[in-house]
């Protein structure tokens, strides 16, 4: 089985466990909201409880097919949601999805992909009664908020990373593996904001929608929803910045010693071509050269070589290009 839990509440308490198995397992008293989580379900389980809360068919069909991204829809008198999940795997982002069906009496999650339960969230959501009393809509609120809450940790690694590449890029040339890496990240982060832009949207519509699946007195904890997101986008724009300027100050940092390597080598260059220069014309065939008669030619020659080297070697030196 997939369902990971099925339970009835009342006035904010859990009242009994439900049951997908036998008839009435699923029936409910007046008063009492079904919370039902399954994760990754067989068309049959999701089939059931199409049949028992009425869920739009069109619903469902999103639910089982799992490749969606997030939105807000109206059918009657039933809301259907799909948030994105995310988390680090290995050294990229995996997606999973939740889908949220919410009616008067019940609310059904199903989960794909997702690597965290709500289990806790659970525990958390009846250790709070008074909130749990508000329905199934505070429930898809907190449904949300984890799943919002779940993209922290995943900007925290990928900050990490960044910016320990950062600190690399100062102290050394970065490597092909280490380039392609940055334009990784970088199309990481450019599939993930195109997931929070579509849940930003969603999370603003919960916000301002009037159905009576979601209480007036629900509707702003909504907006602390979308705050979340907007933050997580910040922060995840941020990151593209900080990568598109590690390329660029590791660029320029790479052809700042370049340039530095050509000085030094032109330097030599210039100080070495005064000896050639001075050898290529006395190794000239000439009968009449004045030096070549001269006693001390051989001498002064040599002397001229190491004054003008040592010349230039002092004017390079202060014109730190040694």
């Amino acid at each position: 089985m997939t369902v990971v839990a099925a339970y009835a509440y009342r006035a904010g308490a859990r009242a009994r466990p439900l049951s997908l198995d036998g008839d009435g397992g699923l029936d409910l008293a007046p008063g009492e909201v079904a919370w039902i989580g399954l994760f990754e379900p067989a068309e049959p389980e999701l089939r059931v409880l199409a049949r028992r809360f009425a869920l739009h068919p069109l619903a469902v069909e999103d639910a089982l097919k799992a490749h969606q991204l997030p939105k807000a829809e109206v059918y009657d008198n039933e809301l259907f949601v799909v948030a994105k999940t995310a988390h680090i795997a290995g050294h990229d982002i995996a997606y999973g999805e939740t889908h949220v069906f919410l009616g008067p009496q019940h609310i059904v999650t199903v989960r794909h992909g997702s690597a965290r339960s709500h289990s806790q969230l659970r525990s958390q959501l009846e250790a709070a009664p008074r909130l749990l009393a508000h329905g199934g809509d505070f429930i898809l609120h907190a449904v949300l908020d984890f799943v919002v809450d779940g993209y922290a940790p995943v900007v925290d690694a990928m900050e990490e990373e960044v910016l320990a590449m950062e600190r690399h890029a100062l102290d050394a040339f970065l490597t092909r593996g280490e380039i392609m890496r940055i334009f990784q990240l970088r199309g990481e982060l450019m599939r993930f904001r195109r997931i929070l832009g579509p849940m930003e949207e969603m999370a603003a519509r919960l916000e301002h929608l009037e159905t009576p699946c979601i209480d007036p007195e629900v509707r702003p904890y909504f907006r602390d929803v979308v705050d979340h997101v907007r933050r997580v986008s910040a922060r995840a724009d941020g990151l593209r910045e900080v990568l598109a300027s590690v390329f660029e100050v590791s660029s320029l940092l790479e052809q700042q010693r370049q340039g530095a390597i050509t000085r030094k080598l032109a330097a030599w260059a210039a100080i070495l071509a005064v000896p050639t220069a001075i050898a290529g014309i006395y190794g000239m065939n000439f009968d009449v050269m004045p030096e070549l008669r001269w006693r001390y030619g051989y001498p002064a020659v040599l002397a001229a070589i190491v004054l003008i080297c040592l010349g230039l070697w002092a004017w390079f030196k202060r014109s730190r290009w040694l």
